[in-house]
């Protein structure tokens, strides 16, 4: 049987060759592991802790190596990396044992690299108040690419875009450990009553002021295995994320559109705001993704969703202004959410260069299935500009027949609202970093 730093391995392995994101790894290689919870929690913090200092932990390992890390074999990085976070971060862990455990996993996946594996580690344990960060004065960008493990056109894009001193504090929001929020699911149970309930589990939760059905919850484990999840009273949910539901704030008996629906958070919670009246077409292009849907309209108890695929790069003929609502939650580069999926940290340029042209495209097409008077929602959660306010001013550029209207119901980042949309920024609202604007179509 696997221990924790065996399946910790196994993880980042993935998500560093396969391209997983890690809140997906964590819960494939846990799921499929027979660990008590406390090593859950040790494998847990391993792996993210290794995902979110990667750059950090090469620049460690090439200080100390006569080998570079980019040089090395994976999994010997990967075991090094392991053996450096727990040395240099996790104060729980005896030095000898993140060196011990580090050179057993290295017999069993690299056996020739044990030594090396030991000789490096040994020599981190020995010099490691020597290990200084680049200096801040002779280059910045280098400085917080290393010290927080970014790419470091994206710190030079922040900036450029945003001041040294906003891209400090959004880097260091970035982080810390992100709060997990349930949404409550209405049809089935009140906010009181599940707070109740989850309280009687021991587990530590309190109301969110700003949503209605949101509670934050701080102990919560093993939630796929959770008895009152299992029974549909609760959708896992950032804040952020729940807030377009609210702007959207459905009539009863309305169609609504949601064209990049996976995994089905915003399109379950606009199907709950209609109490299960109504029809919430929910889309997506991939299977997994559309099962993962399904599973989640049948756990909440709803029969007002239809989940279909559709790529919303295509023309739906035959639902050209048939929709009250249409939501597009557009593919982005991700950014409002590096507390939760850290490995965003190292897209590079390309991967995120053609970005807006696709979520223009989506925009364009989308917008044709709005009902004269209906709404349209543009949301991404990601900071950059260039994906949100730039995309809304184009089509509106283009489709006078489109109006940003005031979020009126929704109090939170004053400053644009009243104009339309709203920016979130983790370091700012304490939530992720998202954008959403709120478009009718007026004539």
């Amino acid at each position: 049987m696997k221990n924790a730093r065996e399946v910790a391995l196994n993880a980042i392995y993935d998500i560093e060759n396969k391209g997983l994101y890690s809140n997906i790894g964590v819960n494939k290689y846990l799921k499929n592991s027979n660990l008590k919870d406390v090593d859950r929690g040790f494998a847990t913090e391993i792996i993210y802790g290794v995902v979110e200092n990667r750059y950090f932990l090469n620049y460690v390992i090439d200080k100390f190596s006569s080998i570079k890390s980019n040089k090395l074999s994976s999994y010997v990085r990967i075991i090094l990396q392991m053996g450096i976070y727990q040395i240099l971060f996790l104060d729980s862990v005896k030095e000898f044992a993140a060196v011990n455990e580090s050179v057993n996993l290295a017999k069993k996946y690299h056996k020739k690299a044990s030594g090396f594996v030991n000789g490096v580690l040994r020599n981190i344990v020995r010099n490691q108040e020597k290990i200084k960060y680049p200096d801040k004065n002779k280059d910045l960008i280098k400085y917080f690419s290393v010290k927080y493990s970014y790419e470091r056109w994206i710190i030079e894009n922040w900036i450029n875009n945003f001041g040294e001193e906003f891209t400090q504090d959004l880097i260091e929001a970035n982080s810390e450990k992100p709060n997990l929020y349930l949404r409550t699911n209405t049809l089935k149970i009140s906010r009181d009553e599940l707070i109740k309930k989850l309280k009687n589990y021991g587990i530590e939760c309190e109301k969110v002021k700003i949503v209605e059905e949101a509670i934050m919850v701080k102990n919560l484990k093993n939630i796929e295995n959770n008895k009152m999840f299992k029974k549909g009273y609760f959708q896992v949910q950032d804040i952020s994320s729940m807030i377009i539901g609210h702007i959207i704030n459905p009539n009863k008996n309305s169609r609504i559109l949601d064209v990049c629906s996976a995994p089905g958070g915003k399109a379950t919670h606009l199907a709950t705001l209609m109490e299960n009246t109504g029809q919430v077409v929910a889309r997506d292009i991939f299977e997994h993704k559309l099962k993962l849907i399904s599973e989640n309209v049948k756990r909440l108890g709803l029969n007002n969703v239809k989940v279909e695929k559709f790529d919303a790069l295509n023309i739906d003929e035959k639902n050209i202004g048939k929709f009250d609502y249409v939501l597009v939650d557009a593919p982005c580069s991700g950014f409002g959410i590096i507390r939760r999926k850290p490995e965003i940290k190292y897209k590079t340029k390309k991967e995120v260069l053609n970005l807006p042209q696709i979520q223009k495209n989506i925009l364009k097409n989308s917008s044709k299935y709005v009902k004269k008077g209906g709404l349209l929602v543009y949301s991404t959660c990601t900071i950059e500009d260039r994906e949100n306010i730039e995309i809304i001013n184009d089509f509106l550029k283009e489709n006078d027949n489109f109006e940003l209207e005031p979020i009126s119901n929704i109090k939170i980042d004053l400053e644009n609202q009243e104009k339309g949309y709203i920016k979130l920024y983790p370091h700012i609202h304490g939530m992720d970093g998202f954008f959403i604007a709120k478009i009718r179509k007026v004539r």
